[in-house]
């Protein structure tokens, strides 16, 4: 009698525990789906405007462009920025995506995030760029030297070459120190497959070749 009562209290354990379990995954299943969905919808929603202001700024100058846009707020490295920055692009990779100002948990879930403090395109000095490895920058694995990437803003339309790939620990800050230079960095956990915090940072460096002051829109 004892060993029955063991074996149906066993019983009776395991199937709460398989319940909790598929309650679990539905759960899992749900905010994933809903992350990839409201994803997809902001980056759609963005980029929608972003390619207004590139054509609005266009048909405004007819030519060079020169005026701040209302979705990029001013100036000097370290200014106030909020809101739509611009549209990264990797032609070898078919990578696009919306850069929005900041690094936030919510932001860096919708878009790659603009690291505050740090240049704007268009300035002098260290644009810093952040995304999630298992999210929107998984494609950073596949980068290689000389590969480019093109950055679209209402300020112009920019060209940077990869010069440099390289992992390193998380408090390297000397990766998003202020240059003299027109660079951009690109920053996200690594490994890639890595299960769990990774204990690295992959680090892009590239160099600007060329900007163009004359924004060209990908929807024509």
């Amino acid at each position: 009698m004892r060993l029955l009562v063991r074996k149906e209290t066993l019983r009776r354990a395991l199937e709460w525990a398989r319940r909790a379990l598929y309650v679990c995954a539905v759960v899992l299943l749900g905010y994933c789906g809903f992350a990839l969905v409201d994803s997809w919808v902001f980056q759609r929603r963005e980029s929608r405007d972003l390619d207004r202001q590139l054509r609005g700024e266009r048909a405004a100058s007819g030519g060079p462009v020169r005026s701040e846009s209302s979705a990029i707020r001013k100036g000097a490295p370290g200014a106030a920025v909020h809101g739509l920055i611009g549209r990264i692009e990797i032609p070898r990779l078919f990578f696009s995506e919306i850069v929005v100002e900041g690094i936030g948990s919510t932001t860096l879930r919708r878009a790659v995030g603009h690291i505050p403090g740090t240049a704007l395109p268009g300035q002098l000095g260290n644009v810093g760029l952040a995304g999630h490895r298992d999210r929107l920058f998984r494609p950073l694995k596949d980068l290689r030297i000389n590969d480019e990437i093109q950055f679209s803003t209402p300020r112009g339309y920019f060209r940077y070459e990869v010069e440099s790939l390289k992992a390193v620990d998380p408090d390297d800050v000397e990766v998003l120190a202020a240059s003299g230079k027109n660079v951009l960095t690109l920053v996200t956990c690594y490994p890639f497959y890595y299960v769990g915090p990774a204990p690295k940072r992959w680090i892009v460096r590239a160099r600007q070749v060329s900007a163009q002051t004359v924004v060209r829109s990908v929807v024509e």
